[in-house]
């Protein structure tokens, strides 16, 4: 979606609506410990996106409970909201912590050939490959 001062800054309101309602209103046990990481409402405020982030293998439960509590989320965010539109809510898992995860555990384990010393090509230097061709 477009990003102007005006969609941000809606977003951001309908992200503060939102967070509040996840937290206080809805008492689904399935949507402890999510959290609301992003917003982005169209500039006509008739659609809304959100990514919620929770653990890898929750993922099903939460979107199964996102999609059971939808109906009750939007109409509590239209009456927060106070808009002439309610937003449609499309409810997103927001993966980017878990690769995060991912990409800092690879980082972590780094391979033994790594600390082997390289030629200019890749190949595996070894320290009398230069000897040879002097002792004849």
């Amino acid at each position: 979606m477009k990003r102007t001062q005006h969609t941000r800054r809606t977003s951001e309101l309908a992200r503060e609506k939102l967070a509040s309602i996840l937290l206080f209103e809805v008492s689904d046990p399935d949507l402890a410990l999510v959290t609301l990481t992003g917003v982005e409402v169209s500039p006509d405020k008739s659609y809304l996106r959100a990514y919620v982030s929770c653990d890898a293998e929750r993922y099903a439960a939460v979107e199964a409970a996102l999609a059971r509590a939808k109906g009750r989320i939007r109409s509590l965010l239209g009456h927060a909201l106070g808009w002439r539109v309610t937003p449609e809510l499309d409810f997103r898992i927001d993966t980017t912590t878990d690769e995060a995860e991912r990409i800092a555990r690879a980082l972590e384990d780094v391979p033994e050939t790594l600390a082997v010393e390289k030629d200019e090509f890749g190949y595996p230097v070894t320290p009398d490959a230069g000897d040879e061709g002097s002792e004849a």
